[in-house]
């Protein structure tokens, strides 16, 4: 998606704003207020898009909502972040917001588990909804927490592998046959690249945590593998996966020239959200990404042919292939809203009703988040987005487990990562061991 903090969030959020949102507990659903949503009121939505197209697309979504429903009058707030929207929900009062978006699906258990957010049970069942019917599991799952729903997904972005095509043809690669496995991907990563003294020509592939996209939890969608067991302890130190990715990853940085070149490299990179990108540019080859870069590539006339498939997976799992990472956009109320009922109007239309979910992918270029808008023949898209579409239907996708403190067993993990990459952890099943204890210190400390 088109959005720099929603981006910056999926690669983890500020710890700040998880803080914030700890003591945001002001309400719950069992308090949901009396207002009748069929009399004339107005509401306020609070949403972190920012450029203009995202603002005219989320205004057009609002504007087709108090179309249909006239008597509710929606004032729109853009450019919220997690960190400004937890100082609202914290703070309540007249000046709040009554429906709430974020890009953070990783803070959800954060939300449900502290009040953030209000329960959506008793709005859900009041209507009738078969969630079942409506969303696809992945995308149910990211919206509750140790069930209690206080979200509801709006749109969903699904990650998949972009390659210059000309660049394939060039190192005698078929362009139509983008690699399945990872062995098959580090071969085509190097016959891509070309050096150039102690920097780079052409680099087939950015591998590095700090590079665009390319962390910890992308990765990890293309192996299966469980973040907890069943017991609701870290499984980072007894799934093999995580071994397996992270010495992947690491085998990869080093055969591309090591960490220490290509993050020199990483430095000359232009902008993730501008034209200078380093895929649009052709400084990369390949590139781990969202179906939003469609978007990217053509406003910045890419003067190569790009091919989209979805990212490899494990050697051993090759029947899984065409399985990525999903996340999106969540919706909610605000628990000391004294307008619940109609906002819950808001948070039904924008996110259940077909129509409303087409045009906004339509206008903003995201995956839509139902199971009826993603087989929509109004859905207006280049033949390269059904690979997203595909990849947000395929039952082995994945999305990151919620927890009690939101993205914190992320940030560990990640820590743990970045130093084996660099070489400054050099025994990976300890570090691994002591990511675990560190991951089930701090959820026993949140609870």
């Amino acid at each position: 998606m088109p959005v720099h903090p929603r981006k910056a969030a999926a690669a983890l959020a500020a710890t700040a704003s998880i803080a914030l949102f700890a003591s945001a507990c002001t309400g719950s659903a069992s308090n949901a207020t009396p207002d009748d949503p069929s009399a004339r009121t107005s509401i306020t939505f609070w949403h972190g898009w920012s450029t203009p197209s995202e603002v005219k697309a989320i205004q057009n979504n609002v504007d087709r909502f108090m179309k249909a429903h006239p008597n509710i009058k929606v004032k729109v707030v853009g450019d919220i972040n997690d960190d400004k929207l937890g100082q609202a929900l914290r703070a309540g009062g007249s000046n709040g917001p009554d429906v709430v978006s974020s890009f953070t699906t990783s803070n959800v258990g954060k939300f449900c588990a502290s009040g953030a957010l209000t329960d959506l049970k008793p709005f859900i069942e009041k209507d009738k909804l078969d969630l079942d019917k409506i969303f696809p599991k992945v995308l149910q799952s990211y919206t509750q927490f140790e069930g209690k729903r206080c979200s509801l997904p709006l749109l969903s972005d699904a990650y998949g592998l972009y390659y210059n095509k000309d660049a394939f043809k060039a190192a005698g690669l078929d362009p139509e046959a983008p690699p399945k496995t990872w062995s098959q991907f580090a071969q085509v990563a190097k016959a891509l690249t070309k050096p150039k003294g102690d920097s780079y020509e052409q680099l087939g592939f950015m591998p590095t945590y700090l590079g665009y996209e390319t962390v910890v939890e992308h990765y990890m969608s293309q192996w299966d593998h469980k973040y907890f067991d069943a017991d609701g302890k870290s499984n980072v130190a007894k799934d093999p996966a995580f071994a397996e990715m992270m010495t992947y990853q690491k085998s990869l940085v080093d055969g591309l020239g090591g960490f220490a070149k290509l993050d020199k490299y990483r430095t000359t990179f232009g902008d993730e959200w501008g034209v200078k990108h380093p895929f649009q540019t052709g400084q990369v080859a390949m590139q781990l990404d969202g179906e939003w870069r469609l978007n990217f590539i053509k406003e910045a006339k890419v003067p190569f042919e790009v091919g989209v498939a979805p990212l490899p997976v494990a050697d051993d799992e090759v029947a899984e292939y065409g399985k990525g990472y999903l996340s999106g956009t969540i919706m909610g109320i605000a628990p000391q809203s004294k307008k619940q009922n109609a906002a819950w109007e808001l948070v039904k239309y924008m996110t259940t009703n077909t129509d409303a979910v087409v045009g906004f992918a339509n206008d903003i270029g995201n995956v839509p988040s139902t199971l009826d808008a993603l087989k929509s023949p109004d859905l207006k898209f280049d033949k390269r987005f059904k690979t997203f579409l595909d990849i947000a239907r395929h039952p082995e996708s994945t999305t990151p487990d919620g927890a009690v403190n939101g993205p914190s067993y992320q940030e560990t993990l990640s820590r743990l990562a970045q130093q084996y990459e660099k070489g400054q952890v050099t025994d990976l099943k300890k570090g691994l061991a002591d990511a675990a204890a560190q991951i089930d210190r701090d959820i026993a400390a949140a609870k």
